[in-house]
């Protein structure tokens, strides 16, 4: 396993469309071993394929939400291969979103409260549930990913190049 580079906005590979996985290999499973070991390095709690230069349908995520009586964090690694949402609420909600792509930045996104999802996982089985609460959310913003969006595409046009030029000054200070 290796930690790969993060690709950071304003990076035009990250308006990549990404193309479905035609056959889950142990090429794809070293990727997804990859991507986690770059997720929880970060950290973070969802990765996208493309934000480390493979244009592929695939998305990693964890939640790693706290134990409540040991405060240990549990980690629940999950693999989204070519994700579909074939339905969502007419409810909606926001969430403070933030992005490897672009660190340390955050905003109000709006978003259904509810998917149904169908995707392939790590040894190509096929699976369909209904998500809700932050992993309805993390699935949603890294389903962007694969289409080229940014969460703070998202945004105004004001607050998205606030956010950007943020990023870019960052990364010089660096």
């Amino acid at each position: 396993m290796a930690i790969l580079p993060i690709i950071e906005a304003p990076d035009a590979r990250l308006r990549t469309i990404s193309k479905p996985v035609e056959a889950v290999t142990d090429a794809t499973r070293a990727l997804i071993a990859d991507m986690f070991e770059t997720m929880y390095d970060a950290p973070g709690i969802g990765l996208a394929a493309i934000q480390v230069g493979v244009p592929d349908r695939i998305l990693v995520i964890d939640l790693q939400e706290k134990d409540e009586e040991t405060g240990e964090t549990i980690r629940e690694p999950q693999v989204f291969i070519n994700p579909e949402i074939i339905e969502h609420s007419e409810e909606t909600g926001f969430y403070n979103e933030g992005c490897l792509s672009v660190p340390e930045q955050y905003a109000d996104v709006e978003r259904p409260l509810r998917v149904k999802a169908r995707w392939l996982d790590e040894h190509g089985t096929a699976h369909e549930r209904d998500l809700d609460g932050l992993l309805s959310t993390c699935l949603q913003h890294e389903m962007d990913h694969l289409e080229g969006i940014l969460f703070v595409d998202h945004l105004s046009k004001l607050k998205r190049d606030i956010l950007l030029k943020k990023v870019i000054k960052l990364r010089k200070a660096a």
